[in-house]
């Protein structure tokens, strides 16, 4: 699981930040996932290593235009490009509504499948090796944040251990491996978990656009490994963040905090904390960090890999 921040701006761009977007990567199955299409999106894409042509699920948050105006772009590419197989977008309702307008209205026909799914909180998608749910959040108008859970596997399979007890390969490895006990024609009996290495816990990621705190937000970060928060405004303009339902850095960082997770991702900053700024982003690091201290702040084109325990890597793409 690799994370590529495409946007880590909040309401408008600026010239190192474009607007809310952020992509996992799932090497193992060559998919992309989309998490929110601000305007620009597909841009961002072509500067980073991610391919278009993974491109499978698209999770949308709400519906407000830093969001969204960049999604109508991208699907039309994917169509124009004639290298996505099928896209599947999640969203609240009225997301159908919009790609079915902004298609009639502009003349765009896609060349391949297009499903779009009204979430409602609770499991939304899931496959033998994820699980995606979502959970409504505190915000202006109806939104969502979602959470990926990859599952667990069992560890890996001892093949020399598994010779010298003179288990005969085929159809009885592939038994073993996934810790079934199996009785060989001898009649011994082989439990599958004597052969196989600790199990290894999948990973989690949440991601939580746009809130005030909220539980919502807390029971979907739960025991996460990365949890991707919004912090729009620095704790003085607390006021602010109450008025315009957005996060503050100490709000972000009491959410992770709170769901006991491993590492808090902070995004969707305001314009306003520019350098020569009375309060400047490195302000709203200090913030987060001395409540959560395991916070990092995302910016575009960086990229994050979910590790399975220890290994944590952080990364800028060159453009």
């Amino acid at each position: 699981m690799q994370i590529t921040f495409l946007g880590t701006s909040s309401g408008v761009p600026t010239r190192g930040r474009n607007v809310s977007s952020v992509a996992l990567r799932l090497p193992q199955r060559a998919e992309l996932w989309l998490f929110d299409c601000g305007e620009g999106t597909q841009h961002q894409i072509l500067r980073s290593d991610l391919k278009i042509s993974q491109l499978s699920r698209i999770f949308i948050t709400h519906m407000h235009g830093d969001h969204i105006f960049g999604l109508m772009g991208l699907l039309a590419s994917c169509g124009l490009a004639g290298n996505v197989d099928r896209v599947d977008i999640y969203g609240p309702a009225g997301l159908n509504d919009y790609i079915q307008t902004a298609s009639r209205y502009s003349h765009t026909h896609f060349s391949y499948p297009i499903k779009v799914h009204t979430v409602r909180p609770g499991v939304i998608y899931e496959d033998e090796e994820f699980t995606v749910s979502c959970n409504a959040l505190h915000h202006r108008i109806t939104a969502f944040g979602y959470r990926v859970a990859e599952k667990d596997r069992s560890g890996r399979f001892d093949v020399e251990k598994a010779k010298a007890l003179q288990i005969p390969p085929g159809r009885i490895y592939g038994q073993l491996k996934r810790g079934e006990t199996v009785t060989l024609a001898d009649g011994r009996v082989i439990n599958g978990a004597d052969l196989c290495g600790p199990t290894e816990i999948g990973r989690k990621m949440a991601y939580c656009t746009d809130t005030v705190y909220c539980e919502g937000a807390v029971a979907l970060a739960q025991d996460a490994d990365v949890l991707i928060h919004e912090a729009t405004f620095a704790h003085q303009d607390a006021d602010m963040a109450f008025q315009r339902l957005h996060s503050t850095t100490t709000m972000a960082a009491q959410t992770a905090l709170a769901a006991g997770v491993r590492r808090l991702l902070m995004t969707h900053f305001s314009p306003r904390y520019a350098p020569g700024n009375p309060i400047e982003l490195k302000d709203l690091l200090q913030e987060a960090r001395a409540i959560f201290p395991h916070t990092d702040m995302a910016h575009d084109f960086m990229i994050y890999d979910v590790p399975r325990r220890r290994e944590v890597t952080l990364s800028k793409v060159s453009v």
